[in-house]
């Protein structure tokens, strides 16, 4: 998985989209929204309020971040990578006692996506480390939460991948059954985001 692919920046685009935040300048921006609409298009038609500033300044900020990581990352510099990344986490947050959704969301695949570098790396505990703190961020099934668990087979394979040319077969079998593992939890928390969105919509 290429975290270039996160799809945090499709998520970012469509937020501001949404608030009006780009208007006069979809026309740059319209190529990497999703289709249909936007994550927050039916609240702010049915709320009226646009997002507060700072909530729009940390998703800008955020998106600059992992557009440097993507510069980073296509150039082999995943540590730089990290480094950008991490300027997310450690960042200013909007209501940091009380985060919003989004806030939370944005952080969440952040982490799924530092996870991504630092197995790359062979950093198997502080990839681990981080998906445990994107699940504290994302604890509802959500596509975030799902994601995350997704990142974390793909880190557990890379590390059975490791343990096993290190000749520690028996560690390598339980590193791939812990893949297997999460990407089952992975599947049962879309199949739940998919089923959830099929109620909401009704019979059509």
């Amino acid at each position: 998985m290429s975290g270039r692919r996160s799809w945090v920046g499709v998520w970012l685009v469509a937020t501001l989209l949404a608030t009006g935040s780009l208007a006069g300048s979809q026309s740059s921006c319209s190529r990497t929204s999703p289709p249909g609409p936007s994550p927050l298009s039916s609240a702010s038609a049915e709320a009226g309020p646009p997002i507060d500033p700072p909530l729009l300044a940390f998703l800008s900020r955020a998106r600059s971040a992992h557009h440097r990581a993507d510069a980073f990352e296509e150039q082999g510099h995943l540590g730089r990578a990290i480094v950008e990344l991490m300027r997310v986490i450690d960042g200013p947050l909007p209501r940091p006692n009380d985060p919003y959704p989004e806030t939370r969301e944005v952080l969440a695949d952040t982490h799924a996506r530092l996870a991504d570098l630092r197995s790359r790396q062979g950093q198997f505990e502080e990839a681990l480390s981080d998906i445990q703190a994107g699940l504290g961020l994302a604890a509802e099934p959500t596509y975030f939460r799902g994601h995350l668990f997704e990142v974390k087979g793909l880190v557990e394979e890379r590390r059975s991948q490791a343990l096993r040319e290190a000749g520690d077969d028996a560690g390598s079998e339980r590193a791939r059954q812990h893949a297997l593992e999460a990407f089952d939890q992975a599947m049962t928390i879309q199949a739940k985001v998919i089923e959830s969105a099929l109620s909401e919509e009704g019979p059509r």
